[in-house]
């Protein structure tokens, strides 16, 4: 359960992450409460996700889910470049997630 919470928590940080981009430095309301709201509930998930799983494994999984997720979103919603480099090292925070969930007992 903790892998799912923590799956979960990796969500709302990339909502969060991409909220900081609609939210125009904090200056537009909905999106400001918005963005807020995701990292509190991103950070009380990992919060919760820890009290089972190692800190460091939780913390690298949890950024990089944000991270291949924002970077993601980023070439999708924003025309950031879609480099091959750039696909390529997404794919290597893919591999390196996967990885820390089989090595670290995650069913």
């Amino acid at each position: 359960m903790s892998w799912l919470i923590l799956f979960v928590a990796g969500l709302f940080e990339i909502a969060w992450a991409i909220g900081l981009e609609y939210s125009d430095g904090f200056s537009e309301p909905i999106p400001t409460a918005g963005t807020v709201a995701a990292l509190v509930i991103s950070m009380v998930l990992l919060g919760k996700a820890v009290q089972d799983l190692p800190i460091g494994t939780a913390y690298a999984v949890w950024t990089g889910i944000g991270a291949v997720g924002t970077a993601s979103l980023g070439i999708l919603l924003f025309d950031e470049p879609a480099t091959g480099a750039r696909l390529l090292f997404i794919s290597v925070i893919v591999f390196g997630i996967v990885g820390l969930h089989l090595v670290s007992g995650g069913h």
